[in-house]
């Protein structure tokens, strides 16, 4: 009996813990949940137990005025984060431009990455911990560290965004240029996310659909009439028509958005053109110092079919390799000369400028000057740190040797050089000493172009983004372009007058495969051992398969989507 009576008693004593035990985690549980939300969203980390029903609305007016502030301020973070990863193949030129600003050289583009990805992600944690807070009818109060925070934020993406619209305008024409590859994914991607937001919009409609059932019930003939110019039914249908029409109208438009679409690698297999050719930016410059010869020797190497570099003229009349104005950045001027080092290039004796090592910033630095370099094996450090600034007769003859083409910037001297006048003739001189066939050299240079065709009518004549009228009455027919700018002013202009297109600066995947798509004949590129493995565009597809996934999709998608309105 004893024992009968000690096992009944430790049954209800279990029965009661399983009992405490559930209520412990079920309080547990919703009371650190409200705790974290208040806590991250209004510093305010007191426990939070569940309380009584509340209007649908019960911030204040201060906190209702706030909130669209934030909204704004994700919005423009978000928009600069797309923007800046967007623009990835402009990193390099922005790294640049900051150090001439700074003299200090850094990834500066992936600082700002970072930055804005930060910034983008603290806006949207302060959005979803809003909206939880709503949907839980917990009062909203953002701390006013927060406050002004996003105001910062706000502060910091409209001057950017200024700064861009202003002196940057070249970044948006990469958009534009990113969104004609990827828009066909972005848009069946686009149909895949609302399909999954469709859970949580129709549990809330359904959700408040119940609740203005419920409230419809419970009201009293004289609180009807109290409230019939304002109540909350009201306001609970006004917000099923904010939330549904919007998402119905969103998903509407993606049915329909591939008929504006215009993409350039979506064609048939047939009507695409042959793989761009490569020039070699100042060499292979990922894999050798930029504008020395072991990197002409790597981009030989790896296949590129011209090379492109920076011509300057010594104070004794040597035309040598250099891309930047002063010699900080790729030698070691500073530790010879630092009171020289922002003297102009050109402002130099041959024999001095000989002296001085072009490789060691390249091999033995800890910051590269690219962010996705791959690390240089032992012999490759060694070589680099042995490099010279090398003459232009060097790069001739590398090119004559491995029968390759030669594209050059030849940048005037200052106005007190003694080669002023005369460094289109000097340069003119060099190339023909070097014995390298006439037709190898792509002549960039727009100064004194009649002596040029009178000395050496075999050069291949480049030029920029002139009209047709002004290449046909210089006779060129082939030329070199910034990819941001030819977009931009008009590719089918020059297609349908046979003018042949080199495009800089193309490092991207992504980019190579638009101008292979879009039947552009070369590339610029730093990026020549990523590239040259491309066999195919990326992102290409035929309208016919496009078609089959557009329609596959709507299908698709518009069942799971009445699918679940059904099921709730």
């Amino acid at each position: 009996m004893d024992n009968i009576d000690r096992t009944e008693t430790e049954n209800e004593e279990t029965g009661r813990w399983k009992n405490f035990n559930s209520w412990m985690k079920r309080k547990f549980n919703y009371e650190c949940y409200m705790t974290f939300l208040n806590g991250c969203y209004s510093c305010k980390w007191e426990a939070q137990q569940k309380k009584a029903r509340r209007p649908l609305c019960c911030c204040s007016l201060r906190e209702q005025l706030f909130y669209p502030w934030l909204v704004v301020s994700f919005c423009l973070s978000t928009l600069l984060l797309f923007t800046w990863i967007e623009t990835s193949n402009e990193y390099n030129g922005f790294d640049w431009v900051v150090f001439l600003g700074t003299g200090i050289w850094f990834f500066w583009s992936i600082v700002l990455l970072s930055f804005l990805g930060i910034l983008a992600a603290y806006t949207a944690l302060l959005l979803v911990l809003g909206f939880l807070l709503c949907w839980e009818k917990n009062q909203l109060y953002l701390h006013w560290y927060h406050k002004i925070l996003i105001l910062i934020v706000m502060l910091f993406c409209s001057f950017f965004l200024w700064i861009l619209l202003t002196y940057w305008k070249d970044r948006w024409f990469t958009i534009g240029l990113s969104l004609q590859v990827f828009a066909p994914y972005i848009h069946l991607g686009s149909i895949s996310v609302m399909v999954l937001l469709s859970w949580p919009v129709a549990f809330y409609l359904i959700h408040l659909e119940g609740e203005a059932r419920m409230r419809r019930f419970q009201i009293t003939n004289i609180e009807r009439e109290r409230n019939k110019r304002c109540n909350m039914r009201t306001k609970l249908r006004a917000l099923q028509v904010a939330i549904g029409l919007p998402f119905v109208l969103i998903l509407l438009c993606l049915y329909v958005v591939p008929l504006g679409i215009y993409s350039p690698c979506v064609q048939e297999k047939d009507k695409l053109g042959p793989k761009p050719y490569f020039f070699g930016h100042r060499g292979a410059a990922m894999l050798g110092p930029e504008n020395t010869m072991m990197s002409f020797e790597k981009a030989v190497e790896n296949g590129a079919h011209g090379l492109e570099s920076d011509v300057q003229i010594s104070l004794d009349k040597v035309a040598f390799l250099m891309h930047d104005y002063d010699l900080r950045r790729t030698t070691n001027i500073l530790d010879i000369m630092p009171n020289a080092s922002h003297t102009h290039s050109s402002f130099f004796y041959w024999d001095f400028l000989s002296t001085l090592n072009a490789g060691k910033w390249f091999s033995d630095s800890w910051i590269k000057p690219f962010f996705r370099m791959k690390p240089l094996s032992e012999a490759d450090k060694e070589r680099a740190r042995n490099q010279k600034i090398p003459k232009l007769s060097e790069l001739l003859e590398l090119a004559r040797k491995e029968k390759k083409l030669v594209i050059f910037d030849l940048n005037s001297p200052p106005r007190s050089h003694p080669a002023r006048s005369s460094y289109i003739r000097l340069v003119v001189s060099v190339i023909l000493d070097s014995k390298i066939e006439q037709h190898q050299i792509f002549w960039l240079p727009g100064s004194d172009r009649k002596y040029v065709r009178s000395k050496a009518p075999g050069f291949q004549h480049i030029g920029r983004l002139f009209t047709i009228e002004e290449l046909r009455k210089e006779n060129i027919t082939r030329i070199n372009v910034d990819y941001k700018r030819l977009f931009h002013n008009g590719l089918k202009e020059y297609k349908s007058a046979n003018i042949s297109i080199n495009l800089y600066l193309v490092n991207e995947p992504w980019l190579f495969s638009l101008a292979w798509c879009s039947r552009i004949q070369s590339v610029t590129t730093d990026n020549l051992q990523v590239l040259k493995k491309i066999n195919h565009p990326y992102y290409f597809m035929t309208p016919k398969f496009y078609l089959f996934m557009w329609i596959f999709m709507d299908i698709i998608s518009a069942a799971f989507i009445i699918a679940i309105l059904h099921f709730y």
